[in-house]
């Protein structure tokens, strides 16, 4: 009997400390696990003027199908939106460039009609593009961009320029960070 009722005192003594930490953390009262601070952009991002882009290939199965096209289609397009944005001079040697942007396009391995519910997906093919220091060949910053699965041919093409569209925004974005950073200070 009394293995019961101390069995009984722990329980409700563990819903007490449970009950008293979600209040706690309801009146503000525990630690928030957002970032105080924001991390830096590389300055190379924001000094550089000279860019080699790198065309790191892409993985084997993709063309023609899904993809219409050629292997070279994504470092195509990804250079014309670089030229069209005007941020950068596009070299043709990278021992002329302050950086190199290395595009490549991945399909993963993974799943196949796999279980969301227990968190396993079908890996997407996806863009990387790598932002090197051409002078010390270290990585400054990665991005990725997905490209979304569709039935037809041209909503696979249209899936394909959108995602070389959103990681041409997401260097934007970190470009202006950084211009962002560096006016602050």
């Amino acid at each position: 009997m009394w293995k019961t009722l101390r069995m009984g005192m722990v329980v409700l003594a563990g819903m007490a400390m449970m009950a008293g930490g979600i209040a706690g953390a309801q009146q503000g009262g525990a630690p928030s696990t957002a970032p105080s601070a924001v991390a830096p952009v590389p300055a190379g991002l924001l000094v550089a003027r000279k860019v080699f882009v790198s065309n790191a290939g892409a993985d084997s199965g993709l063309f023609p199908h899904p993809f219409s096209g050629t292997p070279e289609r994504a470092y195509i397009e990804f250079y014309t939106a670089l030229q069209a944005w005007g941020r950068y001079e596009l070299v043709s040697e990278p021992q002329e460039a302050d950086l190199v942007f290395e595009l490549q396009l991945m399909a993963p391995n993974g799943p196949a009609n796999a279980n969301k519910q227990k968190g396993a997906s079908d890996p997407l093919p996806m863009f990387r593009l790598v932002v090197y220091d051409r002078k010390t060949h270290y990585v400054l910053w990665a991005l990725t961009e997905s490209i979304y699965p569709a039935n037809l041919q041209k909503t696979h093409d249209r899936n394909f320029d959108s995602a070389i569209e959103a990681i041409i925004s997401d260097l934007k974005d970190v470009v202006k960070e950084a211009i962002t950073a560096t006016a602050d200070r």
